[in-house]
């Protein structure tokens, strides 16, 4: 398995091939709600990559896309970005998305992102364990109906905060 940068050009196949290899469950856990196809805007937005704003990585095994992790940040570059990790049923369990998100917290630093953010349902369970392998220094809190992740990265991944203090102490 190969894990690489992800670009506009070779987007659609990849997120096509992502997308059919994810079960009704997975599609659920990744969208929060039933999404039993890509509607064509939804999928010209995850294929608008240009490598900065929008970047991502993709998992291959044999040439085949088996994941897909993504950053999307706000276009200020002082503000954190929103994560993103899809990795088909056949490969979850395998290392693929521990590759995915490691791959794509190093890219964030290096494009200057000071943070990562993911909005994680409560059930999504494995996700928020690969989150805290990946970055055990990540922030989680409950925020009405999902689990917020934040991911310090670069020197504020060392930075102790009073939010993190409180949390601490409150066992969260």
């Amino acid at each position: 398995m190969v894990v690489e940068p992800l670009d506009r050009a070779n987007a659609g196949p990849a997120i096509d091939a992502v997308f059919a290899g994810l079960s009704p469950h997975s599609r659920y856990l990744r969208f929060h709600s039933p999404v039993p196809r890509l509607p064509p805007p939804v999928r010209a937005r995850l294929a608008d990559i240009d490598g900065r704003r929008h970047a991502a990585v993709v998992a291959r095994a044999c040439g085949v896309p088996v994941g897909i992790a993504r950053v999307i940040g706000s276009g200020d570059p002082g503000a954190g970005a929103e994560l993103a990790v899809s990795v088909i049923d056949a490969w979850q369990r395998r290392g693929v998305g521990t590759r995915l998100l490691t791959a794509l917290t190093s890219l964030a630093e290096r494009l200057g992102y000071p943070e990562l953010r993911g909005a994680v349902l409560p059930e999504n369970v494995a996700m928020q364990g690969l989150a805290k392998k990946v970055a055990p220094w990540l922030r989680a809190h409950y925020d009405g109906e999902v689990v917020q992740l934040t991911v310090p990265l670069g020197e504020r991944a060392w930075t102790l905060t009073h939010e993190d203090l409180v949390a601490d102490l409150l066992g969260h």
